[in-house]
């Protein structure tokens, strides 16, 4: 059972998860960061890379797919508040001595509560895209190191990997 002094914010003094009340947080500029990869053979990489892939443009899907994730991420994760996002960019670096592909998501907003599950859901979507987009060529890729990398604004203040 949670106490109210607990960090867990998102149960109530009697342990009960709820949505927590941000009513009376300050409106202030807030951005997160995050990150991740999908490792995979040489040959599904140069498949990516070329752009020959069986089902067009994987990144440009990819990206496409992450944007819209963020914008839903209130729907998927069941106590985040939907928030009037002002930016998402999803951004990819092919990583050929390691075979990987790595996403990095941006998400800004100016309100109460902060863009963090934004910018992770938008890295794991965007990653799952490139699985579901390649699998045909490669089933045994893996997503790894989904994290947040850096968060600004409100009274937390920043946060840096």
């Amino acid at each position: 059972m949670s106490t109210p002094s607990s960090p867990l914010t998102h149960f109530d003094a009697e342990g009960r998860a709820h949505m927590v009340d941000v009513g009376a947080k300050q409106h202030t500029h807030r951005i997160a960061v995050a990150t991740g990869r999908i490792t995979m053979l040489p040959a599904t990489l140069e498949l990516i890379a070329s752009g020959t892939a069986k089902k067009g443009d994987v990144l440009g899907v990819a990206r496409i797919a992450g944007i819209m994730a963020a914008k839903k991420t209130s729907e998927l994760i069941p106590l985040c508040h939907p928030l009037a996002l002002t930016r998402v960019a999803v951004e990819f670096e092919l990583l050929r001595a390691d075979n990987a592909v790595q996403c990095k998501a941006t998400a800004e907003t100016v309100g109460p509560t902060g863009v963090e599950m934004e910018a992770l859901t938008a890295v794991q979507i965007a990653l799952l895209t490139i699985y579901d987009m390649c699998k045909a060529a490669d089933k045994r890729m893996v997503m790894t190191g989904v994290q947040v990398l850096e968060k600004h604004g409100g009274k937390s203040g920043s946060f840096v990997a």
